[in-house]
């Protein structure tokens, strides 16, 4: 697993899209008392569920790389030339 350029900055953007689209397809917002590891892992399932990502191997489903996972699918996202992809 090669680390992105700004990962943490490409999770913190992730976990922010990834629960407007959660709340968007109906599930309500997450808690202030909720974790960084549930949401991670959340909405890592969720977007597996939609086939919006690729789901891990079972043998490597561990909170880094479920953190990649993310982080790689917001940098698709993202318009090319945005501040977190130089």
């Amino acid at each position: 697993m090669k680390k992105l350029k700004n990962e943490a900055e490409l999770l913190k953007k992730a976990l922010v899209i990834g629960e407007k689209y959660a709340v968007n397809r109906g599930y309500k917002s997450f808690a202030a008392t909720n974790s960084s590891k549930d949401k991670i892992e959340s909405l890592y399932r969720l977007l597996v569920n939609d086939n919006l990502i690729q789901p891990l191997a079972v043998d490597s489903e561990d909170q880094p790389n479920m953190k990649h996972k993310l982080a790689l699918w917001i940098a698709k996202q993202l318009p090319e030339g945005h501040s977190l992809l130089s």
